[in-house]
């Protein structure tokens, strides 16, 4: 793509090798040591390329996740259950931040 600019050229590149690296969670700085470009011209030029990767990613991650917990995987269905359903580890779902009495007499 060149625009109508006197002598500055752009670069074409590659959208889709763009996607994949942000859905593997890569910085703007990363990208662009990658393709030749800063990472605030990456910023700037692809942010909404780098956006829709990001989001494959991370929902791929999260399909693995579920998948290894439906697997049975506890340790990852005790972490999903802690983070998606707020589940605790205290089985009475109590607050114990009270402080215990206090008897100044008996000491």
């Amino acid at each position: 793509m060149v625009p109508n600019n006197k002598g500055k050229k752009y670069k074409t590149h590659d959208a889709e090798m763009i996607k994949r690296l942000a859905s593997t969670m890569c910085t703007f700085e990363e990208i662009g040591y990658i393709i030749g470009m800063t990472g605030e011209g990456v910023k700037k030029r692809f942010s909404k390329v780098i956006e829709e990767g990001r989001a494959k990613g991370k929902a791929s991650l999260r399909a693995w996740q579920f998948t290894k917990a439906e697997n049975g995987d506890t340790r990852m269905q005790i972490w999903l259950g802690r983070n998606y359903l707020e589940q605790k580890d205290d089985p009475n779902g109590e607050e114990h931040s009270t402080p215990l009495p206090w008897d100044e007499e008996k000491e």
